[in-house]
């Protein structure tokens, strides 16, 4: 074991999966020479050549794109989107094509690739570039989507989405990057996807996140707890497929629940986690469902953006609130 950042965990996966796989490559813009915008990829394209960690242009669609025709020859790329806010630039490709080219083909061509992408908030980005639309991807069926929280899960989700014989989106909490670590082992494991986490235990309420708005969960329950709530934490960590069972099991065993996303609150993720526990834990609710996401604007530019993703003082307040309903 070892004490790695996230952006570690990543790097780390990525290189046990071109070592256990010769037909896994990986390609996006700038990912090779410069080793990512996040550095992500450094050092691997040293490592295993050039036709394996490759280059691409500043095109979101021909990366993608490219990777389509990758995936049916047979080949497990790794696409890197520098911001998953730049992959509306290629939804087309995501929507249309990588999520459907299963059912197209009637089952001859699966599409084996993983879309790597950081997004969220709080790190001062430019426009574009911290947009939360992990919602709309979960809107396209075909494709999965997984959200880690931990320097561990990121390594274990991501190789596991290597060796999935379907698309997964895979998508990175930036300021997770370098201010989440944990301790990780440095051989190869997974951890399988569609699976829950129970971060922290409560009987009062549990408040239901994943990504980097796990960790503001896990500071209100803390903040909860010291105004007398017991307060328990559940990481999705992959939207697709859901884990309903736990999500069942965790409002069963309390009665209240708080829904946590860094996306806008209309047509959220959160509204399907919601709408998850009425239809499997209706009878089990002692209040309202709350939920506490981004408002209905663009976003911010940096210098507000803290006023704009959801905070620990929102978060406590929709505690209080469910609590005193």
């Amino acid at each position: 074991m070892a004490v790695m950042t996230m952006i570690e965990a990543i790097r780390s996966a990525l290189g046990d999966a071109l070592e256990r796989d010769e037909r896994v490559l990986l390609l996006g813009q700038d990912i090779g020479v410069n080793g990512g915008m996040f550095r992500a990829t450094d050092g691997l394209q040293a490592r295993f050549g050039s036709e394996r960690v490759v280059d691409m242009p500043l095109a979101e669609a021909v990366i993608v794109g490219s990777a389509v025709g990758l995936a049916c020859s047979g080949l497990v790329p790794v696409p890197e989107l520098q911001f998953l806010g730049f992959g509306s630039q290629a939804f087309h490709q995501i929507e249309g094509q990588v999520a459907r080219y299963r059912y197209r083909s009637q089952g001859r061509y699966g599409m084996p690739m993983v879309i790597r992408a950081p997004f969220g908030g709080n790190v001062r980005t430019p426009e574009l570039h911290s947009d939360a639309h992990e919602a709309k991807y979960a809107n396209a069926p075909g494709l999965k989507v997984v959200m880690p929280a931990t320097a561990y899960d990121a390594k274990g989700l991501l190789a596991e989405a290597i060796r999935d014989p379907d698309p997964v989106l895979f998508c990175e909490p930036l300021r997770g990057y370098r201010m989440i670590s944990d301790e990780v082992p440095e051989e190869p494991y997974t951890v399988p996807l569609g699976r829950a986490r129970v971060v922290r235990e409560g009987t009062d309420l549990v408040i239901v996140a994943y990504s980097a708005a796990v960790v503001v969960a896990e500071r209100a329950a803390e903040r909860a707890a010291d105004e007398g709530y017991s307060v328990g934490v559940l990481d999705l960590r992959s939207l697709v497929p859901l884990d309903v069972d736990a999500l069942r099991e965790a409002v069963a065993a309390c009665g209240r629940a708080v829904v946590l996303h860094e996306g806008s609150l209309s047509a959220g993720f959160g509204a399907e986690v919601v709408a998850t526990i009425q239809e499997e834990a209706f009878w089990s609710l002692h209040a309202p469902i709350g939920r506490v996401a981004a408002y209905d604007t663009p976003y911010p530019p940096g210098a507000v953006e803290e006023m704009y993703i959801p905070s620990v003082e929102r978060v406590l307040a929709a505690v209080r609130a469910a609590m005193e309903a």
